[in-house]
């Protein structure tokens, strides 16, 4: 009987261990992943997951999103504003093929700029809630 009471402890306990050391970390693999996640990828994953009515038809590829929100935050770094961006043909996330509605776009600035220079997160949230309206032009 003590046998079979000692044998079971010790399964028990080796299983208890077995599942501690399993549960090391406890982070789950979603937040180590984007814990790695480059800015350019982190943006490039939000874009995506927006899944934005105005690329039903037709999307940009990663390699043409992935060029503006560098350039969005060199603006947003002189001063200029969410409309100023957009009012940019340069700067107006659209390609031969796929365009982006101004809703669309606005939401496509503050996910490029929380991943790329999020300094400016705030200020531009801000905008975008006021529909693009900066405060200060530009």
């Amino acid at each position: 009987m003590r046998t079979r009471t000692a044998a079971v402890a010790a399964l028990t306990a080796c299983l208890l261990l077995a599942l501690t050391a399993c549960g090391i970390g406890d982070e789950p693999d979603a937040d180590r992943s984007t814990a790695t996640r480059t800015p350019q990828e982190e943006f490039l994953a939000d874009a995506r997951a927006a899944d934005f009515d105005s690329w039903k038809t037709a999307a940009p590829t990663d390699t043409e999103l992935a060029a503006y929100p560098p350039q969005w935050c060199a603006g947003l770094r002189t001063g200029r504003g969410v409309a100023s961006l957009l009012e940019d043909v340069a700067l107006y996330p659209l390609g031969e093929k796929w365009g982006t509605d101004k809703p669309d776009a606005e939401e496509l600035v503050l996910l490029g700029v929380k991943a790329h220079c999020p300094e400016f997160g705030d200020r531009v949230a801000e905008e975008v809630r006021l529909g693009g309206r900066s405060r200060g032009g530009g």
